[in-house]
């Protein structure tokens, strides 16, 4: 969950206490935002970014206080393509111009996310090609701060969803076009992390696995991606939708985006993690042993409680692997 409290991609004290609570709170993996492998791949100027050693040190920091509370420490790697430079949401949804510290954003196509949202450059296929430089680089970075796990952000209409989806990618190079040309970028990024960081590092994409919109991105394309995937190293499929266009109807429901994980994990033979208006302990329970999914991930309801884990065990009858002593008595 991006927490817009950075200055220059560093992460501040705020992250400190957002991310360690959390591992205080139980949760297995504590996965950090999504940090940008460039400064241009930032959704705002105030996103945590991961471009320079000096931030990967500070990250480690994060890695090694989230490690002594028992969790595993994670981190996104991403780029925001043409939907950054935008301000906080709680600064209000505008766009933040070069004259105030922003930039011109980046895109596969000069195609906008909506009306009130710059064009972004096109990219040239030289700077397509760097891209798998900079992953790689950020991964680099991320393993030797302690990171065990590593996920590649290809989802919610960032730059390498944008390239996915026909919608929004028009190229007539080898980055666009037929379906293998528009997954190239994600593919080729995959291969180098894995390549750059072992296989000690848990390695999971996530994925928008339908634009909920005519012509776009479906569940059949994320299947077949995610097959690809397989051999390109890849551990796991983070199952999200949508993002890439805006006003479209999406049927939220508790649970809405779960049989996308279980179709994934049928029919491409990874592993998958289920997202989305998933609060309940039962609920949660219940995906992973009928085999929806191998992972549930918490968003929203880990910002409302960081303490979920424990009301859950609780609520389900099982024991914790590791309470700190100061919280036995909540138990």
């Amino acid at each position: 969950m991006c927490q817009y409290s950075s200055v220059d991609g560093m992460p501040s004290p705020w992250h400190h206490t957002h991310l360690v609570s959390r591992a205080v709170g139980g949760v297995g993996l504590v996965l950090i935002e999504a940090t940008a492998v460039v400064p241009e791949g930032r959704i705002s100027p105030s996103d945590m970014g991961i471009w320079s050693d000096a931030q990967g040190a500070a990250i480690g920091e994060l890695a090694a206080a989230i490690t002594a509370y028992g969790s595993v420490p994670g981190i996104q790697l991403a780029h925001a393509g043409r939907k950054a430079s935008q301000s906080a949401p709680w600064v209000g949804s505008s766009v933040v111009p070069p004259s105030e510290g922003g930039w011109i954003p980046v895109g596969p196509s000069a195609i906008a996310f909506d009306k009130t949202m710059p064009t972004p450059r096109e990219l040239e296929s030289h700077e397509i090609t760097a891209l798998t430089t900079d992953f790689v680089a950020a991964a680099r970075r991320a393993a030797a701060a302690g990171m065990r796990w590593i996920e590649i952000h290809a989802a919610h209409g960032y730059l390498l969803h944008s390239f996915h989806s026909p919608l929004s990618n028009h190229r007539t190079d080898e980055f666009g076009g037929s379906f293998d040309n528009r997954i190239r970028l994600t593919q080729s990024i995959c291969r180098a992390v894995r390549a750059e960081v072992g296989e000690d590092i848990v390695l999971s994409v996530r994925l928008s696995c339908t634009d909920w919109a005519d012509g776009g991105w479906t569940i059949e394309d994320s299947v077949r991606l995610s097959q690809s995937l397989r051999s390109c190293g890849i551990d796991l499929i983070d199952c999200s939708s949508g993002g890439l266009v805006p006003r479209v109807t999406i049927p939220l429901a508790p649970g809405y985006q779960v049989p996308f994980s279980r179709q994934i994990r049928a029919e491409s033979a990874l592993p998958t993690m289920a997202v989305g208006l998933i609060t309940d302990p039962e609920q949660a329970n219940s995906i992973v042993a009928e085999q929806q999914a191998d992972v549930v991930l918490l968003g929203r309801e880990l910002l409302r409680d960081p303490y979920w884990t424990y009301r859950a065990a609780r609520k389900l009858g099982v024991s914790l692997p590791y309470v700190p002593n100061q919280y036995l008595r909540m138990l």
